[in-house]
């Protein structure tokens, strides 16, 4: 091993890495920062809003809060949107509020170094590359990196006026 390959590996060691939960919507591979997980839990029957679009399944009563339920399989095209007692819904703190979103599997969590991580391509993925951290390896498995505040606070999903209208009522 050359001093170059021997400071570059020791200077990966020495990064401070960041967790990601991984998570599986179709035959892809994602992962989201471990900090805006707030709980996982089994798929429960929720509240519909009408006419939403067809990937918010509606609203759920969290312990208080109302919580909209994103299937991110529907908002992008990826696996079949089934609903039973092996579906996922991963809470997240965004901001201060809790999102709900319905993904295939849970699989891991992993820690990744920045260095470790690839920026994202412009085509090819569900996902608009806008709301990528990027793509990282892992066990030789390509993970897509979610930047999950980004996309949840999107105009595109608009799940703020969403809720808003919900606490309205």
């Amino acid at each position: 091993m050359s001093v170059k390959e021997k400071v570059s590996e020791q200077q990966t060691e020495n990064e401070e890495k960041k967790e990601f939960l991984t998570f599986v919507l179709g035959d892809e591979n994602y992962a989201l920062d471990i900090m805006t997980v707030k709980e996982i839990r089994g798929y429960e029957q929720v509240t519909k809003i009408a006419n939403a679009p067809k990937y918010i399944k509606g609203v759920l009563n969290l312990r208080g809060d109302i919580v909209p339920i994103v299937d991110l399989r529907i908002k992008f095209n990826v696996g079949k949107a089934t609903y039973d007692e092996f579906t996922i819904v991963i809470m997240l703190m965004i901001g201060d509020r809790i999102v709900g979103i319905v993904v295939d599997e849970v699989s891991d969590v992993i820690k990744v170094g920045s260095s470790e991580i690839k920026p994202p391509p412009e085509f090819g993925v569900a996902f608009d590359s806008s709301y990528l951290h990027g793509l990282t390896t892992i066990k030789e498995q390509m993970i897509i990196l979610v930047n999950i505040q980004k996309l949840i606070t999107s105009d595109e999903l608009a799940l703020y006026d969403t809720s808003a209208k919900v606490e309205l009522e």
